[in-house]
């Protein structure tokens, strides 16, 4: 347990550290950087009043300088010259999520030596209040963890701006499904979810990124 510690990194966000086997299956952005050191970062840089507000009461996000890690940005802008590179697949986070639709960039095909994504120069860390974490794993029939860190890191974005990126509708239909499907319960929000579509609609994610520890 981390009662000393306000951050932990929650097992859901394991699969973005090369050190975990999930991590070999995983799309997005790998830190080979280890869990323990992002922890100490993190909880270092830690200041309750930069908790910044999420798309629910239980999440909130904090941005720290990404200064101790090669993280590129993984979003495009979907252009007339890549637009063909775009792929889809039904996907799902773990064994206990229903499988969705989405589209990403096939990273070979996209970045090369002569045209590299840049450095981020933020990385999001978003997190999940201890109360709602226990309530997922209790609804997928996961015991219960001990942790009493009052905030888990479920997802670290690099990213270029020191603000939330709208998330992605499909990620905000899956929560709409409900805590037994692999979401957090969190109805769709009609104003939201059409801000996150026009944001989406000219850009995607691209997949398949290793970043290492400058």
């Amino acid at each position: 347990m981390s009662a000393s510690k306000a951050l932990v990194v929650d097992p859901f966000c394991f699969r973005q550290f090369s050190e975990s086997e999930s991590s070999k299956s995983y799309g997005g952005t790998v830190f080979p950087i280890s869990i323990a050191e992002v922890e100490d970062i993190a909880n270092s840089r830690y200041d309750e009043s930069n908790l910044q507000d999420g798309y629910a009461p239980f999440c909130k996000h904090i941005f720290i300088e990404n200064d101790f890690t090669d993280a590129q940005v993984n979003v495009l802008e979907i252009t007339p010259e890549n637009v063909h590179f775009l792929r889809t697949k039904y996907e799902t986070r773990n064994d206990k999520e229903v499988p969705v639709l989405t589209r990403f960039f096939p990273t070979q095909l996209i970045v090369t030596s002569e045209n590299p994504l840049p450095k981020a120069k933020y990385l999001d860390l978003i997190l999940y209040s201890r109360e709602q974490i226990d309530k997922e794993s209790e609804s997928m029939g996961k015991d219960p963890s001990g942790e009493r860190a009052p905030w888990g890191i479920v997802s670290i974005k690099a990213q270029d701006v020191d603000y939330e990126i709208p998330m992605t509708p499909i990620t905000a239909m899956r929560n709409a499904l409900g805590k037994d499907e692999g979401g957090s319960g969190v109805p769709i929000d009609h104003e939201a979810y059409m801000e996150a579509y026009k944001f989406w609609d000219k850009r995607e994610f691209n997949v398949m990124l290793l970043f290492h520890v400058s």
